[in-house]
């Protein structure tokens, strides 16, 4: 279902607040929607969420298949408990939450009962990094870096609707567990408009340019996209990779992209810590490959509440920072 937000529907102090600009193109509910469609091709799809359906687009598919749904309360180790019995008998979970409780409640249930036995659950989580302006107790800032050293775990940071769509039924197909930093609600739709089709493990030149490359992760390669052209007002020329997998790492494509004389950028909607920089950074060096990168992220702190904008600004994920930003990396 794809609508326009209008400004009175562009909330940007609430829990859930949408990330999407006043005019932009939307979709409503993607995770919801792409589960009920591969659902009705697959019996074995179940859904269970901690109380959260409402909010991480769940209450699509419960109302949908509501024999197929599991509420398990504000439970997050019995969450994923629960889906690692039902993956051993061959059902296929989806299980939501914030992806703070995930990451910082539910951690050893996901790695000893899901990963460790390498079970086919996905956890699908909301409000990653800073989509909500409520604070530490809700910003999972640093979910990807407590993640990424969990064994037989794939980690999805997609950028709009079309990524969240075209994942889903990847994600049921792999035959580990999943762990997809959930975008919610209106969801911004971006890459229809570049001949882009999301492919588990894999990054994607988006744009070519020869002065800069930004690689970039979720919701900012949307930004970078936005911001490739309000530098072209500067006369300079932006590629654009997007890595939707964070792992693994479609290094191969990156470093290919990195290992020229172009200036270097990293977007990622997470701590400098342990996510998409630290990961390009890591297979650069392994690979032998001697670059600077220039990391845009978030600061390793608890940050502020407040509206979205206001926050996005403040910790330089606006475009008007990325262009400061890069501008700066060329003079």
């Amino acid at each position: 279902m794809t609508n326009t937000v209008t400004p009175s529907r562009a909330k940007t102090s609430a829990m859930i607040a949408s990330i999407a600009e006043p005019g932009q193109k939307t979709a409503s509910a993607p995770f919801g929607h792409a589960l009920v469609a591969l659902a009705e091709q697959d019996p074995t799809v179940v859904g269970l969420s901690a109380d959260l359906a409402k909010y991480t687009d769940m209450h699509i598919f419960r109302d949908r298949f509501p024999e197929r749904f599991f509420q398990v309360g504000m439970a997050e180790q019995v969450l994923l408990g629960a889906a690692a019995g039902m993956a051993e008998t061959g059902l296929v979970p989806f299980v939501s939450t914030y992806s703070v409780f995930a990451a910082r409640r539910a951690y050893d249930f996901l790695c000893l009962d899901i990963a460790e036995p390498n079970l086919n659950v996905n956890v699908v989580g909301g409000l990653p990094g800073l989509t909500t302006g409520y604070g530490p107790s809700h910003q999972a800032t640093e979910d990807m870096a407590i993640f990424r050293g969990m064994p037989n775990l794939t980690i999805v940071d997609p950028c709009d609707s079309v990524d969240i769509e075209q994942a889903v039924p990847q994600l049921a197909a792999a035959a580990g567990p999943t762990y997809l930093r959930l975008l919610r609600g209106h969801v911004p739709t971006v890459l229809d408009e570049y001949d882009y089709t999301f492919e588990l493990g894999k990054a994607s030149v988006l744009r070519g340019g020869h002065d800069v490359v930004l690689i970039s992760s979720g919701l900012m390669t949307m930004r970078a996209l936005q911001a490739a052209t309000a530098l072209a007002a500067h006369k300079v020329d932006v590629a654009v990779v997007h890595t939707p997998t964070i792992k693994p790492f479609d290094a191969e494509t990156v470093l290919a992209e990195l290992n020229t004389d172009r200036l270097a950028v990293t977007l990622e909607n997470h701590t400098i810590r342990g996510g998409l920089f630290e990961t390009v950074a890591s297979a650069a060096v392994l690979a032998g490959v001697a670059k600077r990168v220039i990391p845009v992220a978030l600061p390793d702190a608890f940050l502020d509440a407040g509206a979205l904008p206001t926050l996005h600004r403040r910790y330089g994920l606006d475009v008007d920072s990325i262009v400061a930003t890069v501008l700066d990396g060329l003079a």
